[in-house]
């Protein structure tokens, strides 16, 4: 069995299952995630800060919907043939709503689903005014996650705790450490502060760890040899594209209405290969009519002779 015959989760399976670490980066759509593709990596991240900034133009912070985000998701997934990680913030509800949540990920495509155990509405995890649920509903949320998987859902579960930032490190391991126990895949100790504290983490907490790198952001930009002497297994860089597109943007339009030189852009006919016209222009040339007029000539004269 190939990568192509797999689902998106058994082809992640087997990415975690390799030695060296995963480096990923974020998309927000169905373009950056084939860009990711394109430049030859083998999985990708929806970030939800990605998505609520490009979909809503809002910040993350809670506002953007189940509904929204699955169908984001949905495109995205459909565009690649990449396994992508999908951000389900904190579940969208109860425990019901969890299970909702994870069996509608894996219907879309996802290859894992990450939850975490801030108090909705939730927000970025390297921005002010962070709380956290206490344990025993932390607990039950990735319990629920774990029964929907368990249950049926091709999924893979990582379970993501913020309470570095509300009760400290101590209480972020413990809870990570927990995550593990209860059966989630991968374990995510959200923006820990120092070097010191992520060697502690990834010693104190087994599985698969993944840490998350943002450009300026709370946690240390270390090299990814760094990293996986310490023990992360996946590096992941969920704002790097979207960055850069805006740096882009910005730089474009400011051209554009100073009447300066332009910054570096695409040949319109590279612009096109990107967004999927050649693979048309072959199912167009495929399922073109009147080659079946010609198919249909052929065989009547094939059986006209005997």
């Amino acid at each position: 069995m190939n990568m192509f015959t797999l689902s998106p989760a058994a082809k992640l399976r087997q990415l975690l299952d390799r030695p060296g670490i995963l480096v990923m980066p974020g998309c927000h759509d169905a373009l950056s995630a084939r860009l990711c593709e394109m430049a030859g990596f083998e999985t990708a991240f929806m970030s939800g800060f990605a998505v609520s900034a490009s979909r809503l133009g809002l910040p993350d912070t809670g506002l953007i919907s189940y509904a929204e985000i699955l169908n984001q998701g949905q495109n995205i997934c459909n565009s690649v043939s990449i396994p992508i990680w999908g951000d389900g913030d904190t579940g969208f509800g109860n425990a019901a709503n969890i299970k909702r949540t994870v069996k509608g990920y894996a219907q879309a495509g996802f290859a894992c689903i990450m939850l975490e155990d801030q108090v909705a509405p939730k927000r970025c995890g390297h921005t002010q005014g962070k709380s956290v649920v206490d344990r025993n509903e932390a607990f039950m949320r990735i319990q629920a996650a774990v029964d929907a998987r368990n249950e049926g859902a091709d999924i893979l579960i990582m379970a993501r705790t913020d309470a570095r930032a509300t009760h400290g490190i101590d209480e972020a391991i413990d809870r990570a450490r927990i995550f593990d126990v209860i059966g989630a895949d991968i374990n995510f100790l959200e923006a820990p502060e120092s070097t010191a504290e992520m060697e502690r983490y990834c010693r104190e907490v087994p599985g698969y760890k993944v840490a998350n790198l943002i450009e300026y952001g709370k946690t240390p930009l270390l090299p990814h040899d760094q990293l996986e002497a310490m023990g992360y297994k996946v590096a992941v860089y969920p704002l790097t594209l979207l960055n850069a597109s805006i740096v882009s943007m910005q730089a474009s339009l400011n051209a554009l209405k100073s009447g300066t030189a332009a910054p570096p852009i695409l040949n319109f006919s590279e612009l096109t290969r990107i967004v999927g016209f050649d693979e048309y222009y072959q199912s167009t040339e495929r399922y073109r009519i009147d080659k079946f007029t010609d198919i249909q000539a052929a065989e009547s004269g094939t059986n006209s002779h005997s």
